[in-house]
């Protein structure tokens, strides 16, 4: 199959894939990948960025969602001109779209590198650090735990139980006097 031309609906001419199932090593359907026993890796460094919906996660529905009747607002019986109301609306709006425009282009990418360094560094210090000084502090809290739980029962659970016993032989009743 490889080198064979073929004419596709449009008329174009093209070169016949070398293995329309993909590369032996690198399977690109999933039957394929599935017979030789190959897991799907998604490379998260290259994945693609949705430039629609740029807040998937919704982080500042309620912050950043303000309009010109958010903030401007003539209350009944005081109102400005039409055209100083429309002027105002769109200066507004136009401003505070460019501006934010112009500081995403100018401070965008260094706030990008400092939060991508920021959060390198607490991922570095949770994974080589907090972790495992955590499952260190569990394991050495564990063996104290136990010399605890001996001492508990050798010394407190016979006074307990004596303590038990002696109270254990009072009766109280109670009558109802009418």
């Amino acid at each position: 199959m490889s080198g064979t031309k073929y004419v596709d609906s449009e008329g174009f001419l093209y070169t016949a894939p070398v293995r329309e199932q993909g590369n032996i090593y690198k399977p690109n359907n999933k039957m394929m990948a599935d017979e030789l026993g190959e897991k799907t890796v998604h490379d998260v460094h290259t994945k693609e960025i949705d430039l629609v919906n740029r807040d998937p996660k919704h982080l500042n529905d309620d912050v950043v969602k303000i309009d010109f009747e958010d903030v401007i607002a003539e209350p009944e019986g005081t109102h400005s001109f039409d055209g100083i109301w429309k002027a105002s609306f769109t200066t507004f709006t136009v401003t505070k779209y460019w501006f934010y425009r112009l500081l995403s282009a100018i401070f965008g990418i260094p706030m990008a590198l400092i939060w991508g360094i920021y959060f390198a560094i607490l991922s570095f210090l949770h994974i080589w650090a907090v972790v495992p000084c955590i499952r260190s502090y569990l394991i050495e809290i564990q063996c104290i735990s136990r010399v605890y739980s001996i001492c508990i029962h050798t010394f407190c659970d016979p006074m307990f139980e004596a303590i038990g016993k002696m109270f254990s032989s009072i009766r109280a009743t109670v009558r109802k006097e009418i």
